[in-house]
């Protein structure tokens, strides 16, 4: 699906479904500017549905109307924006989200969004967003059904429309950005729902060297052989149930005019199934372990959205991943693995598996590129679940520019991130009377937090920060632009940071 940006009147655009994002409209009853032209052409049709009350502009309201030939568009869809306000980004992706579906949903060919005002946006920020919305809204994930007659149509072209006049060198640029960003989320979103039979951490590592080869990233995989030279026992501790060994992937983004400088790093989980191993989870939802490796899926996003968007810092993103399984070779409850850092750590609970793979890719990070800074991502707790549901990734950092920065990239993106404490009682909750480390802390007692502190031990003095994405990474409630499954978060809020990573100094 291409995206264009153009300066034209909307009402003399050819296409399949016109799409015009209305702000509320008062008791007085008054039409916009723009919609008077439109109610002339219908003959008065749209101030009859104002006026009996069927559509006043109220959030996600629409109103479907047929030109008959009036217009050279097929079909006008009036969406309701709310209160003038209210026009934010996120009002703006979830236009373009919309957009895409009706148009889907009616087999469009061409769809033409006219580009809503808002005070808040300048021209750039307005086609970026609408144009992640069309691009995160147009996702399916059918790979394994087969098509059925009546399957929703593909549409070709996306036109957001601006006034004529409007200088489209900003809204180009914008809406070349946000259909990247959002091309980056759903490769995320994709590896997230693929099914952990055919996504195992090989399969995991060909598909990331199948983007770094499409996008010119650097690569670097290492197998068993490799993490056992690295003494890397964490890793090989949590994947030595599975038939399926660990993998250690490393992507590099590095522009040639700052290729020596210190990268920033992301890291992430890449726990491709997780069971629970012997400290086996229940049935219920174990079908969502799956999804176990979207810190690694947003890495992978991530790093492809640097390379095509030329991020003028050089980024490395690093991925544990191992499948958690049991049998006869896997790690027990009691167990006392060393990292690769030599650190040791008690194994209480199998199925706390995701901070013992961070410990080994931590290390890995830190040791061999010397970071400015650290950010990890993964599917870690339950508990940041239960403390921020779904409406937020749970934020640890010891480092409070990193943490505000993050917290406003989150902001702007709608990935909204919420910090949470980091306090030296739970560093020692992990402490462990026979080893460095434990991989729980107090019970359930401030679980998000605990397992921040684990990560902690192995990042040392390098800026860092902790993203728990557990509640975030897959949904069961579908926004315009999100539908059921992963969600491809953090790919966004990524690149937000290093839009407003003036300075690698913290």
């Amino acid at each position: 699906m291409r995206v264009t940006a153009e300066a034209r009147d909307i009402l003399a655009t050819a296409t399949d479904l016109l799409v015009i994002p209305v702000t509320a409209i008062g008791d007085e009853k008054r039409l916009p500017g723009r919609l008077s032209g439109l109610d002339r052409a219908l003959e008065g049709g749209v101030e009859a549905a104002v006026a009996s009350g069927d559509f006043r502009g109220e959030r996600d309201q629409r109103l479907l109307l047929y030109p008959n030939g009036a217009l050279p568009a097929k079909r006008v869809l009036l969406l309701g924006l709310g209160k003038d306000s209210g026009v934010d980004a996120d009002a703006l992706r979830r236009v373009g989200g919309t957009a895409v579906r009706e148009g889907t949903a009616r087999k469009a060919a061409k769809v033409t969004v006219a580009a809503a005002r808002s005070r808040r946006l300048r021209t750039g920020a307005m086609a970026q967003a609408l144009a992640e919305g069309a691009v995160l809204g147009s996702y399916r994930f059918d790979a394994y059904k087969k098509k059925a007659e009546d399957a929703p149509g593909e549409i070709a072209t996306v036109q957001l429309s601006f006034d004529p006049g409007t200088d489209l060198k900003g809204a180009r640029a914008g809406a070349k950005r946000g259909a990247v960003l959002a091309d980056s989320q759903n490769v995320a979103r994709d590896l997230s729902n693929a099914p952990g039979n055919a996504l195992p951490p090989a399969q995991l590592a060909r598909e990331a060297q199948k983007v770094a080869k499409e996008v010119g990233l650097r690569v670097r995989v290492l197998g068993t052989p490799e993490l056992r030279k690295r003494k890397m026992g964490a890793i090989l501790a949590v994947g030595g149930g599975s038939a399926n060994p660990p993998r250690l992937i490393a992507l590099e983004h590095r522009p040639k005019r700052r290729k020596n400088a210190a990268p920033l790093c992301f890291v992430g989980k890449g726990v491709t199934f997780d069971s629970g191993g012997i400290s086996i989870k229940p049935s219920a939802a174990m079908d969502e372990m799956k999804h176990d490796m979207s810190g690694a899926a947003a890495v992978v996003g991530a790093l492809r959205a640097c390379a095509l968007l030329d991020v003028p810092y050089p980024v490395v993103g690093v991925i544990g991943a191992a499948e958690n399984l049991p049998s006869a070779t896997a790690y027990r409850p009691g167990d006392i693995v060393t990292s690769a850092s030599g650190k040791t750590i008690e194994v209480l609970n199998t199925d706390a598996e995701g901070r013992v793979v961070l410990a080994d890719a931590i290390h890995y990070a830190k040791t061999e590129y010397d970071p400015c800074a650290i950010v990890d991502l993964a599917t870690l707790t339950g508990a940041c679940v239960v403390a921020l549901g779904r409406w937020a990734t749970g934020l640890f950092a010891n480092n409070q520019r990193l943490s505000d920065r993050l917290r406003r990239a989150g902001d702007v993106t709608s990935e909204l991130a919420w910090p949470l404490p980091l306090m030296e009682g739970h560093k020692k909750a992990v402490k462990s009377p026979v080893a460095d480390l434990k991989n729980t802390g107090a019970g359930r007692e401030a679980g998000s937090s605990t397992a921040a502190a684990f990560l902690a031990a192995f990042v040392g003095d390098t800026p860092w920060a902790h993203l728990d994405i557990a509640g975030t990474a897959w949904t069961t409630h579908t926004t315009p632009y999100q539908p059921r499954g992963a969600t491809g978060v953090g790919v966004r809020i990524l690149l937000e940071l290093l839009a407003d990573w003036k300075s690698p100094k913290l």
